[in-house]
């Protein structure tokens, strides 16, 4: 089974590549793609100003403990995001078709979040692969957030290193 890791630190433009080998792997159904990141305060503005959502459980300290939570929560789509950056990451010229997903915990300003995509079917389609991904976050490693699946159309299965980020 095909394991990679992407990490990002705090700083998006930093990424550290973790791979089983050096040569190209053709994904196959149980083959896993994973992304790190920690979503800051400026992240949760820009995309609260981007999605138009003015929900100040997002940006109020206050207004969100007073509803029960901890502090301003990560925007759920925010966090879900991270699945079709990991497939057009390895797959250039992806196409997403769909997503299900389900938010099981919050998700704070500062937490670690990893994002995982792992292939459940593979199917030809034309000359494209219409995959079917397990899609799931985890906080600090091992709380699961969000789970649900998602469908993409891929132009390979020749999986693609991510490329590194300039700042």
């Amino acid at each position: 089974m095909l394991i990679r890791s992407l990490h990002c630190s705090k700083f998006q433009s930093l990424s550290l590549r973790c791979f089983t080998s050096v040569t190209p792997h053709v994904l196959k159904p149980g083959d896993v793609l994973r992304k790190a990141r920690v979503y800051t305060e400026e992240d949760v503005l820009q995309y609260s100003k981007v999605s138009c959502d003015s929900n100040l459980l997002h940006t109020d300290p206050a207004a969100a403990r007073n509803i029960g939570f901890e502090g301003p929560l990560v925007h759920g789509m925010l966090v879900a995001s991270l699945f079709p950056h990991i497939i057009s990451s390895h797959f250039p010229g992806a196409v997403y078709v769909s997503q299900s997903l389900n938010f099981k915990f919050p998700v704070y300003i500062g937490d670690q979040i990893i994002g995982e995509v792992q292939a459940t079917n593979l199917r030809e389609n034309k000359s494209r692969y219409l995959a079917k991904f397990k899609t799931r976050c985890f906080k600090n490693g091992e709380l699961l957030v969000i789970d649900g699946e998602a469908m993409a159309l891929l132009p390979t299965l020749t999986v693609e290193q991510e490329q590194h980020e300039e700042p």
